[in-house]
């Protein structure tokens, strides 16, 4: 990989593990972004400097995601992996979860001591709910391609 190649892909690492998934799974979606083809779970391994373990939960992982596709070999157990872009299955989980929250933010309000405390709670509750309208348009609009 080239010095930028390997900002990138660290980058990438960075970035999904602050979406609290491993950042060795972030490193292999971002060499995947990538490359033309797949890849072996070797391959991976050995650009990357990972363990075994750590390429295959990150496959799993990306899987898992939609942000990766896994491709049998045909007369074998290996696999190789692509990416698939995927961002939008992350997003759409990321609504999912703000979804909860304003759920149950908007459950406390009545819990609230007072009128100042009651905006406060329906600021922050408002502040998720335009989080989430926002990113569906852009999902509907990527749809629309």
């Amino acid at each position: 990989m080239t010095p930028e190649q390997e900002r990138f892909v660290n980058a990438m690492g960075d970035t999904l593990a602050g979406w609290r998934l491993p950042r060795a799974t972030g490193r292999i979606y971002g060499y995947l972004l990538l490359r033309d083809g797949p890849s072996s779970s070797e391959r991976l391994r050995a650009d990357l400097s990972l363990s075994s373990g750590a390429v295959s939960t990150a496959i799993r992982e990306l899987v898992s995601w939609g942000l990766a596709r896994t491709i049998p070999q045909p007369g074998s157990r290996r696999l190789l992996v692509e990416a698939a872009g995927g961002f939008e299955q992350l997003l759409a989980a990321s609504h999912e979860r703000a979804r909860t929250l304003i759920r149950t933010l908007r459950a406390a309000e009545e819990l609230t001591e007072n009128a100042r405390a009651a905006t406060r709670l329906r600021d922050v509750t408002s502040l998720f709910t335009s989080y989430v309208d926002a990113g569906e348009h852009v999902l509907r609009e990527r749809g629309r391609r």
